[in-house]
């Protein structure tokens, strides 16, 4: 540092690591929010306040790809993102199917962009949606400009207002439109009609205990309708993003067209990769999700393809209340579970034992590639000069997810009482420390909507 320069304004110490960069003793620098540089060994002066975590790690912040902070307006983006904060999650894609109507207008984009303004605790960006029917009118490309990091959209009707379906044609109609805005289109792949009919022969049969869900949703259920979707994307040229996906065979019907010139991208969820659906006689309606837990031979293909052919791990948070999780019929329970707080510590301890898997491997899929996805990448997801500074130390403390001190309104985890071999116990978006060691020290508010992919003379939301 030379007499005229300022001291930054944070130095961090540790094993610095992500997809770019790695460096066993290293130092990140952090100056009005970004990373000002990086060193192969700490300086010795020269910044306002250090923190030195020692050997623990260094890594990007978390980018949660799939989060739905306002299914149930209990949760909200106030909690959903203080539980993101706390898990090292620094920047959520919030999903466009909310409890007050799917975010399918500029009017209604703009009224939840107002909303993170206000509540959140760090960064998201909006993913947007089509009505069914609705893409002719100027409203995909509209919202695209508006700075909607993507569109998602069903094969399968959970609600017909809230969370709809897309028959084929509109399909087509939907992905031309969403093709010629450059952004990705996310889907929820699940054969409608299969499913519809499977439930309508249950219920009067009487079949209602746990283990039914995953019979009304047999696994040909997803691939057939990401075989069908894949067709159309290849007739659209859009680039298609698959959401949770459950199996093996949906990996690689996704790989195989991506060899063929197909632009897709894959997901699969921490709860795919930890239960198998013998869990469901246990825990029962707190694991029903769509689509639903698979065999354990289907997890382990899961992990077996974890390093080179799915793109990214993401939370699927969908923080309903204990009270429709827990009834007897397990038809009348939601599906979906609280995740974003504990994503990356289940993962990471259940990662022992894949010789193939590393933490480079777990940043990759869990912040550098859904960045990237979402056109966040020029701020988020690498820990580089320039970027955003959103930094996430990961040691090997142990801790027992304990779903009293989790930090989602939902108040329960599928993984209560689990004992993790490692935890995140810092989290600092934008160079703010915003949790470390078991306290939130972030206000509703200092988080930032993030215009996706931003074209030049753009805001951004920086």
């Amino acid at each position: 540092m030379t007499p005229l320069e300022e001291p930054v304004d944070l130095s961090l110490v540790g094993h610095v690591l992500s997809p770019s960069v790695d460096l066993p003793h290293g130092e990140i620098q952090v100056r009005g929010g970004k990373i000002s540089a990086l060193h192969e060994r700490p300086a010795a002066s020269g910044f306002r306040r250090r923190i030195d975590v020692g050997d623990a790690h260094l890594l990007p912040g978390l980018v949660d790809a799939h989060v739905h902070a306002l299914s149930h307006p209990g949760e909200g983006i106030a909690a959903a993102t203080r539980s993101a904060a706390a898990g090292g999650v620094t920047t959520i894609v919030d999903m466009p199917f909310d409890a007050a109507g799917p975010i399918s207008s500029v009017e209604r984009f703009e009224q939840k962009r107002a909303a993170v303004e206000r509540e959140a605790f760090i960064d998201v960006a909006l993913m947007a949606t089509v009505r069914p029917g609705g893409e002719a009118d100027g409203t995909i490309s509209a919202l695209a400009d508006h700075g909607a990091c993507g569109f998602k959209v069903s094969t399968f009707e959970t609600d017909p207002r809230r969370f709809p379906r897309l028959v084929d044609p509109q399909l087509v109609d939907a992905f031309s439109a969403i093709a010629a805005t450059g952004r990705p289109v996310a889907v929820h792949a699940e054969n409608n009609d299969l499913i519809k009919r499977n439930l309508a022969l249950l219920h009067p049969a009487g079949e209602t205990d746990p283990l039914a869900h995953c019979r009304a949703r047999p696994w040909y259920a997803e691939t057939s309708a990401v075989a069908a979707v894949i067709e159309l994307a290849r007739a659209t040229a859009v680039k298609v993003h698959f959401c949770h996906l459950s199996l093996p065979r949906s990996i690689d019907l996704a790989s195989a067209a991506r060899r063929d010139g197909v632009s897709v991208s894959v997901e699969t969820c921490p709860h795919y990769l930890v239960f198998s659906e013998d869990e469901m006689a246990v825990q029962k309606g707190r694991l029903k999700m769509n689509p639903p837990l698979r065999r354990r031979d289907d997890v382990a293909g899961l992990w077996a393809r974890l390093a080179g052919e799915i793109d990214l791990i993401a939370s699927d948070h969908a923080p309903w209340p204990l009270e429709d999780k827990t009834r007897q019929n397990i038809f009348d329970n939601h599906s979906g579970l609280p995740g974003t707080e504990t994503m990356f510590g289940v993962v990471a301890d259940a990662m022992d034992g894949h010789a193939a898997l590393d933490l480079t491997t777990l940043v990759r899929l869990m912040s550098s590639r859904p960045a990237q996805l979402y056109g966040l990448d020029h701020r988020k997801g690498d820990l580089q000069p320039g970027m955003d500074a959103d930094i996430i130390v990961y040691t090997q403390q142990p801790r027992r997810i304990d779903e009293g001190r989790l930090h989602s309104n939902a108040g329960w985890s599928p993984y209560h009482d689990r004992c993790l071999r490692g935890s995140v116990t810092h989290t600092i978006s934008r160079g703010e420390l915003v949790w470390s060691d078991g306290t939130l020290h972030g206000t509703a508010g200092r988080g930032t909507w993030l215009r996706a992919f931003p074209e030049r003379g753009t805001s951004d939301g920086s």
